[in-house]
């Protein structure tokens, strides 16, 4: 079938990818496992529960660019993460050849496709309407994994992006011969992408760089009971620590949750330097990277939010240009 598997109604494409996920978890010695899709979005993850009880979360990269060297450092780093004291995270599950990352021709799409497996979280997303204590743990959390990742080094081989580019490793979409923008829209969004590579420059020139979660929000976020888990950590990279706050603060609704979040980080140590216009740059840029997303993507649900996002991301930079022109 080929590429045009992701045009295949969801429900067809979740059915042939759990069947996959089954063949999969060959490798962990785990047959005839309960096996549910959970999530099907830019990735797509699986629920399983083997016959002796135990629960495990498979993910699978179907929109991923990450290598298996990208894959490989994730996995190395989570693994330290876990080793760390206050910070909550997933453990990598091993396959009975003691390695973390699976692969497997997927017949159906007719592309090799690559997994990763963790232990189950318990608890429940804090999604899109976190309490101000949930903010303040989250601040603190992403405080904690910026303090136990300052002297972190990857093993030889092991690979992450930078993120001191505009489309943080991915495919343009935006600006290059495959973009859908008119002209006059792409120039409107010309003039801020200089803007914030300038921001983004003089961040670099100033801050220490090392690796972050670089996708802070409700929805990669576990609340137990009082205990908060941070996972997915599929887009991690090396950066600037304000481009973890920036991206968190994207998805708050309030200048009271901003403060609930940046005070859990002070809690741990003190803010990042960063100016007023820069964050708003970073703000802006996580906007941008979305809608560069959104044309890309093979989700069917996600390519229907594309007029009005695209209208909308317009209208935020118009309001940025004004803002930086003062």
């Amino acid at each position: 079938m080929g590429i045009e598997f992701f045009e295949l109604p969801v429900e067809e494409q979740q059915k042939s990818l759990t069947a996959f996920a089954s063949e999969l978890l060959k490798s962990y010695s785990i047959n005839d496992a309960r096996v549910s899709c959970i999530n099907f979005e830019f990735n797509a993850t699986f629920a399983v529960e083997s016959d002796a009880g135990n629960k495990y979360a498979l993910r699978i990269n179907i929109n991923s660019t990450r290598t298996v060297n990208n894959m490989q450092a994730e996995v190395e780093w989570v693994r330290h993460l876990n080793r760390t004291s206050g910070i909550n995270t997933p453990t990598p599950i091993a396959t009975m050849k003691d390695e973390y990352i699976v692969s497997g021709l997927h017949a159906d799409s007719g592309q090799t496709l690559y997994g990763v497996m963790y232990s189950w979280l318990d608890g429940e997303e804090i999604g899109d309407e976190p309490t101000m204590e949930q903010l303040h743990e989250v601040g603190r959390a992403i405080a904690l994994l910026h303090q136990e990742s300052t002297d972190f080094a990857l093993s030889s081989g092991n690979t992450l992006p930078t993120f001191n580019n505009f489309f943080w490793g991915t495919e343009d979409f935006l600006f290059s011969g495959k973009s859908e923008l008119s002209d006059e829209d792409r120039g409107l969004i010309e003039q801020a992408r200089d803007l914030i590579i300038k921001f983004t420059e003089e961040l670099y020139q100033s801050s220490s760089v090392h690796i972050i979660h670089a996708d802070f929000h409700g929805w990669n976020l576990m609340w137990n009971e009082g205990q908060l888990s941070i996972f997915d950590f599929d887009d991690c990279g090396f950066g600037v620590e304000v481009q973890d706050l920036a991206v968190a603060l994207y998805y708050l609704d309030t200048p009271e949750q901003d403060t609930a979040l940046l005070n859990g980080y002070q809690s741990i140590k003190p803010l990042p330097a960063y100016s007023e216009l820069a964050m708003k740059a970073l703000l802006l840029q996580r906007r941008l990277l979305l809608l560069n997303y959104l044309f890309e993507t093979k989700n069917q649900e996600h390519k229907e939010m594309l007029p009005d996002y695209l209208k909308k991301s317009l209208e935020r930079v118009s309001t940025f240009l004004t803002d930086v022109r003062g």
